[in-house]
């Protein structure tokens, strides 16, 4: 027992210091009210989002101290998204709606929308964000600030994920497990290295010119992980990245049930962790490090081995106590900090089904079915 004590103690140990090095740096930019900030288009894929887009529509409409273009493209919706924007459209001349025809082979629903909106975008800033998302007020200025204080080509961050059903409790808040314990931000900041870039999906604010000259979502067309291959495609076009505490920023509300968090994340899955050389390495790293520790703790009392109690249970006192700090830090509930072990063994069950089922039969999403693998 005592081996597997040491061992968890030292995967708790990497998480709880990438994290608390993370964190310390893991902020959202600021406001200069003296900068000059560019034109931005605003673009909105939206899919079957009646009950999303309009309050998604007031909240970049309220932004402040930008000049903004919103221009929308209904994907072939059935529950009446189109007329929602076509009447506000009408209602507000920064808005504009385009409407999606076929799908090309080969494509990715999102990734073909965002391209079009792309092409049609007028201005030298692009922000492509998710329907469910609703950015503050200030959050176009702050970023675009950033990106020209920075000279970024591209900036990125997630939303605070609200979560209301325990189902969400236990899986949303997952991501910043990853990001912020497995992701070491000053060396990802500094890197050349395609593969420390970073990004989320739900918002990103790029340059037009680099965007374009890295081949924009063309280049990623076959992805349904735009988040990630994003920020990987254009740094390794040279184009200079960085992903952000967008908290403050932007909320969203990713997924309510258990259905669409599985099938959610799952759909990434095979673009991310479930890979068949990396799932056994993410597994090892949190299940030994999340969950052994709170299953090594009972037993080495039960057996009375005091030496793998002490070690096992400092091991536990890290990966609570960076995790209560995650929480703390982008707002999440309490409840995902006391059930973090069983959300990290439902997370890897999504990836191993995943993986498993990789190569048979095809995924669906949005009433859309691709290739599995």
């Amino acid at each position: 027992m005592l081996p597997l004590a040491i061992l968890s103690l030292g995967l708790a140990g990497l998480y709880a210091v990438v994290t608390f090095v993370n964190l310390s740096i893991f902020r959202a930019p600021k406001r200069d009210p003296a900068a000059r900030l560019p034109a931005i288009s605003v673009l909105l894929p939206a899919r079957d989002e009646a009950r999303n887009i309009g309050p998604a529509l007031d909240a970049v409409l309220a932004n402040r101290d930008v000049d903004l273009e919103v221009i929308v493209l209904d994907d072939g919706s059935t529950d009446g998204t189109d007329r929602i924007v076509s009447e506000r459209a009408a209602a507000d001349p920064r808005i504009r709606l385009l409407r999606g025809d076929d799908l090309p082979k080969g494509w990715a629903g999102k990734q073909y929308a965002c391209d079009r909106l792309g092409r049609a975008a007028r201005n030298e800033i692009l922000f492509f964000v998710d329907a469910d998302v609703r950015i503050a007020p200030d959050c176009l200025s702050r970023m675009a600030g950033h990106l020209e204080a920075r000279d970024l080509d591209l900036l990125s961050g997630f939303p605070r994920q609200r979560t209301e059903t325990l189902a969400e409790k236990l899986t949303i808040p997952k991501i910043f497990v990853l990001l912020l314990g497995y992701l070491p931000l000053p060396f990802a900041r500094t890197s050349d290295n395609p593969g420390f870039a970073a990004g989320c999906g739900q918002m990103m604010m790029v340059r037009r010119a680099a965007y374009e000259r890295a081949g924009g979502h063309e280049a990623i067309r076959f992805t349904m992980h735009d988040g990630l291959l994003l920020p990987r495609l254009l740094r390794t076009s040279g184009a200079r990245t960085d992903l952000i505490d967008a908290t403050p920023l932007a909320t969203c509300r990713m997924y309510e049930t258990w259905d669409e968090i599985w099938s959610g994340f799952g759909k990434n899955a095979a673009e991310g962790m479930a890979k068949p050389v990396a799932l056994p390495v993410w597994t090892l790293l949190l299940g030994g490090g999340h969950v052994l520790p709170y299953l090594l703790v009972p037993l080495s009392i039960l057996t009375g081995n005091g030496l793998a109690f002490l070690v096992s249970l400092a091991a536990l006192v890290l990966v609570f106590s960076a995790r209560l700090a995650t929480a703390i830090k982008v707002r999440q509930s309490l409840i995902s900090v006391l059930l973090h072990p069983v959300g990290i063994c439902i997370v890897l069950a999504i990836q191993w089904n995943a993986l498993v089922g990789a190569g048979r039969g095809r995924r669906s999403w949005r009433g859309r079915s691709y290739d599995a693998g």
